[in-house]
């Protein structure tokens, strides 16, 4: 989403820190390259007006502290307006009312209100062990209603029965009752949308509200809808009064300006960010980390935080006992990748890694991209148990088979029994050493590098609470971890030029022999 805004900044940026000293006109030159990457990312022109000013009051009087030089001062600078335009803390959706809490989802038509709201109660469901209670208020839009409902069925959560010919203030009404009656702890109501704002619709969002009285009102806009997102987001606080907003489609290739704005316009908290299509993808939003990422700093705590999500802790268990063996077959090396699959790939690991955010061009030039694990796990899902238990029994007849089954040559067969045999030799090795595998490594190599001993297994980190994952954010960027461009010791450079994969310098990626991209073991 960030991604053009970032390049063009980190290279503004990047030409005023290697400066012993800056003068004015030098920062009047930087800004007004920041203002227009701003404005070519979409950012409302008054929000734009207002930040270059901010970051020009403090930047022209700074006083510079001795240790820091006046360009990293001025990117400090930028970096702590960018947090401030975005909301300096994180907000959640707020619970605290008398059950049960009734959530009021608005929006225009097309932004997805409907997924959003099957979203947010598996959110609440899974996460604050909340019963909730979907109802969809949406009369006009065919079918709106059992897309509601299939979303119900799909995530396990209750949805109010469908009665036909009722107005959407009628069901509004049934299904705060029907959420007393059946002990429900969180109602959320889907509205009908228009594809423009109009008076109709402010008018029948003002009755639901009345009737339904609301303890959450969020606005649900498509972080892709650029300018126009400022008048949306001020026309429904300012006719319904919204509580907080939630951005969807924040994958897509966006320029990111409306996330930008709307916080700065409305001065309600960005809530929620959907990051996908699946019902799992959708995150809290961090100001700082999305100013972090913007910045090209990296993500540490989101990066630990998807690790500790996704890496099945009896997996990871029952690995180390095998490792301990000096076992790892082509099953292991299946799990490991589809393992880093659901962390976002290669890329989304990449985005959130200190110092890695310009590496994607070259990466993909090096044909180091999630297509290349699909291919690795095609070939491997083409062999037979006994291959993948024992890859030294795969002669040339049995290639010529898996390379026609997933569809790639032997090339490219050969390339990943080399990659396997060296990460069975380091496996080996280590004797068991390993906690689990790359990805568990890798956490626990980034968290050893912050000074957070004992934190090779997932399970520490599982139970890390947000304020000591916050405390690691901090303590990350004291080691050196959040300069924009800089990389820890540790993660230094990969023949190539792909800084920080090459032979066992990415913490727990502990050199990976063959892996197409990421350089041979020195």
């Amino acid at each position: 989403m960030f991604e053009n805004l970032q390049d063009r900044l980190g290279s503004i940026l990047n030409g005023l820190t290697g400066r012993g000293s800056l003068s004015e006109a030098d920062v009047s030159a930087a800004l007004r390259e920041v203002r227009r990457a701003l404005l070519e990312a979409d950012v409302a022109l008054e929000v734009v007006r207002t930040f270059t000013e901010k970051v020009r009051e403090k930047a022209v009087g700074a006083s510079v502290l001795k240790s820091i030089k006046p360009g990293q001062m001025v990117v400090k600078i930028v970096h702590d307006e960018l947090v401030e335009m975005l909301g300096s803390e994180g907000v959640s959706v707020d619970l605290h009312a008398p059950a049960p809490v009734v959530i009021m989802m608005v929006g225009l038509q097309g932004s997805g209100k409907t997924t959003t709201t099957g979203k947010i109660a598996k959110r609440l469901t899974d996460r604050e062990k909340k019963k909730v209670l979907m109802a969809s208020l949406d009369t006009r839009r065919p079918a709106a209603q059992e897309q509601l409902r299939q979303l119900g069925v799909q995530t396990g959560i209750d949805t109010l029965p469908i009665v036909a010919g009722q107005s959407p203030t009628d069901i509004a009404s049934r299904a705060v009752q029907a959420a007393k009656l059946g002990g429900h702890d969180v109602v959320i109501l889907d509205t009908a949308g228009r594809t423009h704002i109009d008076e109709p619709l402010m008018l029948e969002m003002a009755d639901i509200k009345k009737k339904a009285n609301p303890h959450e009102i969020l606005l649900v806009a498509d972080s892709l809808t650029g300018q126009d997102a400022v008048n949306l987001a001020r026309n429904f606080d300012e006719r319904v009064g919204i509580t907080g907003l939630v951005l969807t489609r924040m994958d897509g290739d966006g320029r990111g300006g409306a996330a930008l704005s709307m916080r700065a316009v409305t001065g309600k908290p960005i809530k929620l960010i959907g990051t996908g299509e699946r019902m799992n993808e959708l995150d809290e939003f961090h100001p700082r980390r999305i100013a972090d990422r913007i910045l090209g700093m990296g993500d540490i705590v989101s990066l630990v935080e998807k690790a500790a999500e996704n890496i099945d802790a009896e997996k990871a268990r029952a690995m180390a006992e095998k490792m301990a063996k000096g076992k790892f077959d082509l099953n292991d090396l299946a799990d490991q990748l589809r393992q880093m699959q659901k962390m976002g790939g290669m890329g989304g690991i990449m985005g959130l890694m200190p110092g890695m955010a310009g590496m994607k061009d070259k990466m993909a030039s090096a044909g180091l991209n999630d297509k290349m694990f699909d291919r690795q796990l095609a070939i491997i899902s083409s062999m037979t148990k006994a291959e993948r238990a024992n890859p030294d029994i795969l002669k040339h007849s049995r290639k010529k088979r898996i390379a026609a089954g997933s569809g790639t040559d032997a090339a490219e067969i050969n390339k990943l029994l080399k990659m396997h045999r060296g990460m069975a030799d380091m496996m080996k090795a280590m004797g068991g050493k390993g906690k689990g595998g790359i990805m568990t490594q890798m956490m626990g190599g980034l968290a050893g590098k912050m000074g957070l001993g004992g934190m090779g297994g997932m399970p520490d980190l599982a139970n890390m609470d947000p304020k000591q994952l916050e405390a690691l954010q901090k303590q990350a960027e004291a080691a050196g971890l959040g300069k924009p461009g800089a990389l820890p010791p540790g993660l230094g450079g990969l023949p190539g030029g792909l800084p920080g994969l090459g032979g066992g310098k990415l913490p727990g990626l502990g050199g990976l022999p063959g892996l197409p991209g990421f350089g041979k073991k020195k």
